[in-house]
């Protein structure tokens, strides 16, 4: 299957390296399939921390594939961030859904899902059910 029909995921932290370390982790963790349009919006566009509308607005634009984009965020402001986007509703690509999910798991979950040419609706599911995760 060609990347073109996947779902892309856009990942939102407050850290320009924490966003990235985990789009590198969901992606290395998804098998040898197609490859899963990922983008990290993490930080300021200066580098520091925080969220940018404008660097949320830009990973978007780069990984739709006009299947969707499910967005997953770290933090308080980073959901805010992207609720603005989303009510603003001319920023971000038709089909853009913020997920509630964790971050680390849920990126995972949801580009493995992606990665099988699951639609939509299926990948923010997969996402949202990482909460049920349990580690003890």
């Amino acid at each position: 299957m060609s990347d073109d029909k996947l779902v892309g995921i856009v990942l939102v932290s407050h850290s320009a390296a924490v966003a990235a370390s985990v789009a590198e982790l969901a992606q290395g963790l998804s098998g040898g399939g197609p490859r899963v349009p990922v983008a990290p919006a993490g930080g300021t566009e200066g580098g520091g921390f925080g969220t940018s509308a404008e660097l949320v607005v830009a990973a978007a634009a780069s990984v739709d594939r006009g299947a969707g984009v499910a967005v997953l965020t770290d933090l308080g402001s980073a959901v805010l961030t992207v609720k603005a986007l989303l009510a603003e509703g001319d920023e971000l690509p038709d089909g853009t859904r913020l997920v509630d999910a964790p971050f680390v798991e849920g990126a995972v979950a949801a580009v493995v899902t992606a990665a099988t040419g699951a639609d939509l609706d299926t990948v923010v599911a997969a996402a949202a059910e990482a909460y049920s995760y349990r580690k003890a």
